[in-house]
């Protein structure tokens, strides 16, 4: 299948990495020196599923229609992104794979006349480098249909998916995206002081503000009848008992995504931006929450103000320490 990767950092990489090593036609979209490197040796994706130096086509933006599109960018970039592939991309099924919400909203607004479908990459990769990704967690990927997608297309393009890494099939996608974006709780505070994922979460005041923050987002979410859809076995009855245990009984969900997370020092998609001196998608995940709570005339503190530093460090460039944080979010 001739498939268009739009966006080639690590989710994407991933993707074009592992699709191409199984035969199909992979062109890649991507920037500067990724795009360079790209072009001059190929991509190169190892760790969790072996070892791969995928031969695949990169430009700015796509050549050729592909007969599938996964919208790998930033949230933030989603739009730019498929407006300059457009005329690509008319009536092309499009995978997005997006951490946050209203990734499939952006694509329908952009692109009406193609199916969609969306994607969770709950697998841990990093890009190291110019054409460098590295796979540090082989989890499954979720993929659920969107706005003019049937069952059919669905389970056609989960096949295809399906050959080169794990699937799973999720009947209501927006429930899932929703648990998602509940575990991308771990990515601000690791953005904020610079820490991995497994550091915060040891430290004793920044994993009580990290389970603040899911806590505060869990009560919203019941109170605007948000439900969650099951997500690497977390499941929305497990995630419910946020919103009633106390703080210290919940620590135990995030001491559990560490240990998922493995031994290799895990940074998290927003600080590997931050180290790139690139904007973030905070405001798709922690954001998501502050605007949802607004939408419903209600308040989210914790996570507006795990929004604010995280956008503090992206002006200043510079990470703060544990107890600055502690003492600037309200839990």
């Amino acid at each position: 299948m001739r498939i268009g990767v739009i966006g080639a950092g690590a989710v994407g990489g991933t993707f074009a990495g592992l699709l191409a090593a199984k035969g199909h036609e992979v062109e890649v979209t991507a920037r500067g020196a990724q795009l360079d490197a790209l072009r001059a040796g190929g991509l190169l994706l190892d760790g969790g599923w072996g070892e791969h130096r995928a031969a695949i086509t990169a430009h700015a933006t796509l050549t050729e229609r592909p007969e599938l599109a996964i919208l790998a960018t930033k949230a933030q970039d989603s739009a730019t992104a498929l407006a300059a592939n457009a005329t690509r991309l008319e009536g092309v099924p499009i995978l997005v794979v997006q951490n946050g919400l209203g990734g499939l909203e952006v694509a329908h607004r952009e692109l009406p006349d193609a199916p969609l479908l969306g994607a969770l990459a709950l697998f841990a990769a990093s890009y190291l480098e110019p054409g460098h990704v590295t796979v540090t967690g082989p989890n499954p990927v979720v993929i659920g249909a969107g706005p003019g997608a049937d069952r059919v297309l669905l389970e056609r393009i989960a096949g295809v998916v399906g050959e080169a890494m794990p699937v799973e099939v999720s009947d209501d996608i927006t429930a899932a995206q929703w648990t998602k974006l509940l575990i991308n709780h771990v990515n601000a505070l690791p953005a904020i002081t610079g820490l991995s994922v497994q550091e915060v979460v040891v430290d004793r005041g920044l994993r009580r503000v990290m389970t603040a923050s899911m806590r505060e987002t869990v009560r919203l979410a019941r109170r605007m009848g948000v439900r969650f859809g099951k997500v690497q076995g977390v499941s929305g009855s497990v995630l419910n008992l946020l919103a009633v245990l106390p703080l210290g009984i919940g620590e135990q969900f995030p001491r559990l995504l560490a240990r998922r997370m493995g031994a290799v020092p895990n940074p998290g998609s927003t600080l590997q931006s931050i180290r790139r001196g690139q904007l973030t998608e905070i405001d798709f995940l922690n954001g998501a929450v502050v605007r949802a709570a607004a939408d419903h005339a209600l308040l989210a503190p914790v996570n507006a103000a795990i929004v604010a530093l995280v956008h503090e460090v992206e002006r200043t460039g510079s990470f703060l320490s544990p107890a600055e944080v502690v003492d600037r979010v309200p839990v």
